[in-house]
């Protein structure tokens, strides 16, 4: 009503998050810096709280546009979903293409996996935004928790961003969130706005609104704006909304003291004194205890109506560090600039060609099940384990490898190198075979591997969504897939499918091979271990 009056383009006090009026306050400057620090560190989870209307959401959506196109960012605003929801929606908003088929969790999580390992190996980053965060159910907070695994050895792959109330510290503390909340690494509280920043506040959305200097609200009409709305921009906006109006029906361009009291004893429902009823202060008392009754219920009806339902808690499954069957088999790897290509890659590069390595070793999809997934697994070992090993692997160098005096390098800055990995497509009887810059495979000698070590290893891994650890006494499937690998390797074991005496002895001759502790106890590091060391 009043925007063409002022000259205005649009109305400047609308109340939707445009992160063209955002205002950075010491406050909303901080919050962003803590934002842009945990995402482009890879921190993993982010969390940012406020109360209502301190301009959450805007800032969220000033973050996603300061972004470069290196990073993928995907906007979940709707909180009352479920997991599976979840997973639909993040794969929708980072335009994942989904086959009409998929309906199971497991799929859609195959296919973020892909998706994020894709953007990995081209150097780029992944952020997931998830606003009103405060009315997630503790199901859903869990499969969130689940996806923040997916990660190598040094950086996580997605970075996930809760933006909610103030009660989305409250929720976070519940004892059943308590591994979620320990992986929040990056938290902010957002504040109001102080007393010396509403005339900027001000003044920054009269100018991007379109407006020309004519509209000016008086130092008394500051101050009570602020007095009334503590700093809140919401508040602010609504008061300056009609505090505009009013001043409208004036035909002023200085909103003074007395139109900004006006406007808010409009907005609280008060007949001003221009409309010839006069208040004394103890009818207003009177009206009091109304108004607290007429409070109270709208705040009842409001937690009744935004409740979280804590019933609605399912033990949640262990989810994929990166991608399972559908794993893109053309994962290319990136090329220096150089003639002569490299054989040290760096994390993407060894990550990418780790994966395509695999893929090919899959012998048509043989680790391809509903219950399998695909996982990235390290080990600290040795040189001389090296040869045991039959799938392709990647090794960490050690900082010193090739510096002299074997001194740590560091950069002209001052910080340390980025690590550097070699590719080892097989072992050979005289040394390796190794994946060079251009996915070309290269034979090295022993002696280069000598000269080139590090004790942290790391291999594609595929195994069962519900693994079992097996322990002397059991029997069954697993068991006997156990005593198949071992009879592959050389161990003299039966083909019972029963945990025997026999099958213990060898599982602690095998784990004391790889310097395992030798318990006899088959769990996720002996299985991982029995599937690099056989055919």
């Amino acid at each position: 009503m009043y925007t063409s009056f002022y000259g205005f383009k649009e109305n400047p006090f609308n109340l939707t998050p445009d992160p063209r009026y955002l205002f950075l306050s010491r406050y909303h400057r901080e919050a962003l810096d803590h934002l842009l620090y945990g995402i482009n560190e890879r921190k993993g989870f982010i969390a940012i709280t406020g109360g209502i209307g301190t301009g959450k959401t805007t800032l969220s959506r000033a973050l996603l546009g300061q972004l470069d196109g290196s990073v993928k960012n995907a906007l979940v605003f709707n909180s009352f979903i479920s997991d599976t929801e979840l997973l639909e929606i993040v794969n929708q908003e980072f335009d994942i293409g989904l086959d009409s088929a998929i309906k199971t969790k497991k799929e859609y999580i195959d296919k973020l996996n892909q998706f994020l390992l894709e953007i990995f190996s081209q150097g780029g980053n992944a952020v997931l935004l998830i606003d009103e965060a405060q009315n997630l159910s503790l199901t859903v907070l869990e499969q969130i928790r689940m996806l923040s695994n997916l990660e190598t050895e040094r950086e996580k792959l997605l970075q996930i961003v809760l933006v909610g109330q103030s009660e989305l510290k409250e929720l976070l503390a519940n004892p059943s969130l308590k591994q979620l909340d320990e992986r929040i690494t990056v938290r902010y509280e957002l504040k109001p706005l102080d007393r010396s920043d509403v005339q900027g506040y001000v003044e920054h959305r009269l100018v991007v609104g379109g407006g020309r200097g004519n509209v000016k609200f008086t130092d008394g009409a500051l101050k009570e704006i602020y007095r009334y709305s503590q700093g809140n921009p919401r508040r602010i906006n609504a008061v300056c909304d009609r505090s505009l109006l009013v001043a409208y029906a004036k035909d002023e361009f200085s909103i003074s003291l007395g139109t900004v009291k006006k406007a808010i004893g409009d907005m609280r429902g008060a007949v001003a004194p221009e409309m010839g009823v006069s208040f004394w202060p103890k009818k207003v008392l009177k009206l009091l205890p109304a108004v607290a009754v007429l409070l109270i219920a709208l705040a009842g009806f409001f937690l009744w109506a935004y409740k979280v339902d804590v019933l609605e808690l399912v033990p949640g499954k262990r989810i994929a560090h990166l991608s399972s069957s559908d794993m893109a088999p053309k994962v290319s790897v990136p090329v220096p600039g150089t003639q002569a290509p490299s054989l040290f890659l760096d994390e993407q590069a060894s990550l990418a060609g780790l994966f395509r390595l695999y893929k090919e070793k899959d012998n048509g999809g043989q680790y391809a099940g509903d219950s399998v997934h695909v996982g990235l697994f390290p080990f600290n070992t040795e040189i001389e384990t090296y040869s045991r090993f039959r799938k392709p692997f990647r090794i960490l160098l050690d900082e010193t490898t090739g510096s002299p005096g074997g001194v740590s390098p560091v950069t002209a800055s001052g910080s340390r190198p980025s690590p550097r990995y070699l590719l080892i497509q097989e072992m050979t009887s005289d040394g390796a075979m190794i994946i060079d810059a251009k996915g070309q495979a290269k034979p090295v000698t022993r002696e280069f591997l000598q000269g080139h070590q590090g004790q942290r290893v790391s291999w594609v891994y595929p195994y069962e969504n519900r693994s079992l650890t097996l322990v002397k006494g059991m029997s069954g499937t697993p068991v006997l897939e156990v005593q198949q690998t071992l009879e592959k390797m050389g161990y003299p074991v039966e083909m019972t499918g029963v945990f025997d005496d026999l099958t213990f002895q060898n599982i602690t001759k095998f784990q004391a091979l790889f310097g395992l502790k030798p318990d006899g106890i088959v769990g996720p590091r002996t299985k991982a271990l029995l599937y690099q060391a056989s055919d």
